[in-house]
């Protein structure tokens, strides 16, 4: 005789069901961040997820998007989630929270269809033995999401007060005012546009692709449809992906043919092609061997050259100092939120604090490997003055034996908005003409240009 079911197990999970595993992936990487494991980046959190199961490519993509807009808005939609509990937001049980989490940011603020964003995360819980007798509370949950979905929209009136952590918000508001804090928080829920450098013919690509030249140099795609690696181009290495900000160091330090260069934690390698496509002698250091196996692809593609060093650089022997070092030093990233929104709920001031020590040892290895005469640039994609601005002063004070070369506006094609009063580049997530959607904004940047006196 057949045995009675047991009502009690729970149905398995079907990653056949379409957009079922996506769901999980972006459910248990969200999960994975809000718990104990904060400092890992979403990307590795997504690809932990993945692991073990294989994401078609628009499964990983739709994953994502998910667990992106999750970070994205978290502060609002964790407020709205908290205002339709009895109890409040589960922060103790992680994957309770991320589940209804996703389900809200796909209801918010992706163009999916309400039924499945709501089926799916009922589909997930009651998969999970944890969560199974709490998939009712759930569908119920996201479904008053979708019900309220207009009023809950216009509630999002303060994206400094309601989707900034407020240990950000205080630092910005200091260092930056009140207006540009604000200002900084909008772009953050903006997005980000896909941005290329190219080592020749820019005005060409861009028209060949569909985008934009920005004064500053690099292309902008507004409406990138296509995955990077299916664009023309792509194949025959006439472009590398690198935000407009990110490209201008390199445009600082203005790398000339035949001069020895030096790239201190240089991966994933965006700055290292930019120097080899110089035609200088560039040598690309960084600790991490994986991510220089990245870097050593994409120079291959591009059909560039460099030597590469697989080493800490503090390591580095000093007896043949580079004519130009540029130093692209390890930091909070506070300036990216506009591509890696998590990194706002991830990190903590104290971060910055503990970051702060090994940009100060990283900068004095850089100097001591500069030769007389030769140029340094010091930058970061950080938003924290210091790891901008307080490391230059700092470093100004103990090496006497250095000067600071004062950007002027014709080194950023007239953006003079985008120069500190001291002379070094502050770009802002708010920045470049536009300055909403997808056409405007740059990733957070410092930069200083220096050099070591005769």
């Amino acid at each position: 005789m057949a045995s009675t079911p047991n009502r009690s197990t729970p149905p398995p999970f079907d990653p056949s069901v379409p957009g079922l595993a996506a769901r999980h992936v972006a459910r248990e990487a969200v999960a994975t961040l809000l718990g104990p494991a904060r400092g890992l980046a979403l990307e590795d959190a997504l690809a932990q997820a993945a692991r073990g199961g294989r994401l078609e490519p628009g499964e990983a993509a739709l994953a994502r998007a998910i667990a992106t807009a999750s970070f994205r808005r978290l502060g609002f939609i964790q407020a709205a989630l908290a205002a339709r509990l009895r109890d409040g937001l589960p922060e103790n049980r992680p994957h309770l929270l991320a589940l209804l989490v996703t389900g809200a940011a796909q209801i918010l603020d992706l163009a999916v269809a309400d039924h499945a964003a709501v089926d799916l995360s009922v589909r997930l819980a009651k998969a999970d033995p944890q969560l199974q007798h709490l998939a009712p509370l759930v569908n119920a949950v996201l479904r008053r999401i979708v019900r309220e979905r207009d009023a809950i929209r216009a509630e999002e009136t303060d994206p400094l007060a309601h989707n900034t952590p407020d240990w950000l918000a205080r630092r910005w508001r200091a260092a930056y005012g009140e207006a540009a804090a604000r200002a900084i928080a909008a772009a953050h829920l903006e997005g980000a546009a896909v941005d290329l450098t190219l080592a020749r013919d820019p005005e060409i690509w861009a028209e060949r692709l569909g985008g934009v030249h920005l004064d500053l140099g690099s292309v902008r795609l507004v409406e990138a449809r296509e995955a990077v690696a299916d664009l023309p181009g792509y194949a025959e290495g006439a472009w590398w992906v690198q935000d407009a900000a990110a490209a201008l160091p390199v445009r600082l330090l203005a790398p000339e043919a035949g001069e020895r260069v030096a790239d201190l934690c240089a991966a994933p390698g965006g700055k290292t092609a930019q120097i080899a496509a110089a035609g200088a002698a560039v040598t690309a250091i960084d600790r991490s061997a994986a991510r220089l196996e990245r870097l050593g692809r994409n120079l291959e593609r591009l059909g560039l050259t460099a030597e590469v060093v697989t080493t800490d650089a503090l390591a580095l022997p000093e007896d043949t100092p580079f004519d130009a070092v540029l130093l692209d030093a390890p930091c909070s990233a506070t300036g990216t939120l506009r591509r890696h929104p998590d990194v706002a709920w991830t990190k903590s001031e104290t971060d910055v604090f503990r970051l702060v020590g090994l940009q100060r040892r990283l900068l004095d290895k850089a100097a001591r490997l500069t030769r007389p005469g030769g140029r340094l640039v010091y930058c970061t994609c950080s938003l924290e003055p210091e790891e901008g601005s307080g490391q230059i002063a700092d470093f100004l004070n103990r090496h006497p034996d250095f000067e600071r070369i004062a950007i002027t506006p014709d080194r950023v094609a007239g953006h003079a908005e985008l120069i500190d009063p001291s002379g070094d580049l502050r770009t802002l997530p708010s920045h470049l003409a536009g300055g909403t959607g997808r056409t405007g904004g740059l990733d957070g940047f410092f930069a200083s240009l220096l050099r070591r006196k005769d």
